[in-house]
């Protein structure tokens, strides 16, 4: 074990009991409080489910990076199979129908200028020990960015679909009716960045800062570094929900409305819509 693992944390039962302690009290004041969308122990059951497979998913990783990085090959393959878990986690938190696979532009959008950016510029060497964790911290905020656009943008067009109608009766088209009523509510999805950014330093020491420094990094090539990571998450959420938003008002990526199964695939509720939605008789329509 080395000097910058001893300070950090040491690896024995005592943080593992630690461990089981916390996530016990995640769960348990989860189910308590009823922190669930339908007010049931649901939620809990996936912070006990995320917690395990978190362990789980670091130790293989632990395992497998010390090699990967070392092999141009399997290097790529990592890097892919991030980017694949990440559009399936977005797309699914977005939506239960078959549009959830339009989370991969969004991340894509995002998170490949900004590595192509950094490989170019020689400020990211090509080596897996550097372009694992910097592209994993992008695509970790892709990721959250397009949840978060998604899920706000698609709730308040199904909340609010009355104004979006009104402005297709004031000679709107659907995509520009639909991007007024839900950026807004996209927009919020940079919240949590902006805030991150803005309280570096003075509220928390995020990871990139503490990692350098563990490593042996002088704090100012820490700062440095921790500054170009939170400039470069910033430019990929901005990316990330606007590429979000265009996909929402366009129809392309959508979720059923709450309270039904069905999805309104690239349908507005429209008066048309309605009565054909809910099987309302038709002119020449039989009885």
């Amino acid at each position: 074990m080395n000097s910058a693992s001893v300070a950090l944390l040491p690896v024995n039962a005592v943080l593992g009991w630690t461990l089981a302690v916390l996530l016990a009290v995640a769960v348990t004041v989860t189910a308590w409080a009823r922190l669930s969308p339908e007010r049931s122990f649901g939620r809990a059951r996936e912070v006990l489910t995320a917690g395990g497979r978190a362990a789980i998913q670091l130790a293989a990783v632990s395992v497998v990076i010390g090699w990967v990085v070392h092999h141009g090959a399997a290097l790529l393959g990592f890097l892919l199979l991030m980017y694949a878990v990440a559009v399936r986690t977005a797309g699914r938190r977005i939506t239960t129908d078959s549009t959830w696979w339009w989370a991969a532009l969004p991340i894509a959008a995002g998170v490949l200028p900004a590595v192509a950016l950094l490989l170019a510029t020689g400020l990211l060497p090509l080596r897996g020990i550097a372009l694992i964790p910097v592209t994993g911290i992008l695509i970790g905020g892709a990721l959250t960015a397009t949840v978060l656009a998604g899920r706000q943008s698609t709730a308040t067009l199904d909340q609010r679909h009355g104004e979006v109608e009104a402005g297709l009766a004031l000679g709107l088209t659907e995509r520009d009716a639909r991007i007024e009523i839900a950026r807004p509510a996209a927009s919020d999805a940079l919240v949590p960045g902006l805030d991150q950014t803005r309280t570096v330093g003075l509220v928390t020491l995020p990871g990139a800062f503490v990692g350098m420094l563990l490593g042996g990094a002088d704090t100012l090539t820490a700062g440095a570094v921790q500054l170009f990571v939170l400039v470069a998450l910033m430019a990929v959420q901005a990316i990330a929900v606007t590429v979000t938003l265009e996909l929402v008002a366009r129809c392309c990526l959508t979720a059923p409305p709450r309270g039904t199964i069905a999805p309104p695939h690239r349908r507005l509720l429209t008066g048309r819509g309605r009565s054909a939605e809910h099987g309302s008789p038709r002119r020449g329509d039989g009885p």
